[in-house]
């Protein structure tokens, strides 16, 4: 699964993601958790960022609390899955990272571990989006979801599963509004390359959404 992600840089942030309007104030985040804002990238002739919760709410959902038990949607159900499916076909959005945290259980408890790319850059991960609107109120809330799949060689040493990591070439493939063949699906949904990646043992202060500071990214 993937629980708690960085986007600590954000220099070259709208270059890097093809977005030409300017239009959210970016700062550095170390320990983005489900629930918080975050800057997601979807296509609207160009790209766009938009600020979205994280924990999707499917447009059709009564009560919103659904949402926390959805920051994660499986690569292998998402066809399946009423939550899912109708984002899968055309509400397919980037979600823009420099990390991502994983815990690894040990017989003294969990550890804590930071996953990221070998240069530092930035990356994508595979990510689903729908807009709630408060039956109440009216008011329009945009959520999104992380897609995950099976662990490459680096991750299966911490965790079952990893998110899916977008390798750059396909990020514009899976922003289009078009419904995407299974083979294609499957291919953006292999593990990304383990030997572009590291990951190092972390301080326990992220386990709380509170601390949010460089520190935090620091190898122990």
């Amino acid at each position: 699964m993937c629980g708690r992600f960085a986007l600590t840089i954000v220099h070259g942030f709208f270059a890097r993601f093809a977005v030409k309007e300017y239009a959210i104030e970016l700062f550095p985040r170390y320990n983005i958790a489900p629930t918080q804002d975050v800057p997601i990238v979807i296509r609207e002739s160009p790209n766009r960022a938009v600020m979205m919760r994280w924990g999707l709410i499917p447009f059709w959902a009564k009560d919103p609390k659904i949402g926390n038990r959805l920051i994660n949607a499986r690569a292998e159900t998402l066809a399946t899955k009423p939550a899912f499916r109708v984002s899968l076909k055309r509400k397919r959005c980037l979600v823009p990272a420099t990390g991502f945290y994983e815990w690894k259980r040990t017989d003294e408890g969990k550890e804590p571990y930071y996953v990221r790319l070998k240069d530092g850059a930035y990356f994508s991960f595979a990510g689903l989006y729908d807009k709630w609107i408060d039956p109440k109120t009216g008011k329009e809330t945009p959520t999104f979801t992380i897609v995950t799949t099976i662990p490459n060689g680096l991750m299966a040493t911490i965790h079952n599963r990893m998110p899916v990591m977008l390798r750059e070439d396909d990020e514009s493939e899976w922003l289009s509004h078009e419904p995407l063949p299974e083979d294609d699906l499957k291919r953006l949904f292999k593990p990304f390359t383990a030997q572009s990646m590291e990951a190092y043992r972390v301080s326990t202060d992220v386990n709380s959404p509170a601390n949010d500071h460089p520190r935090l990214i620091e190898p122990m």
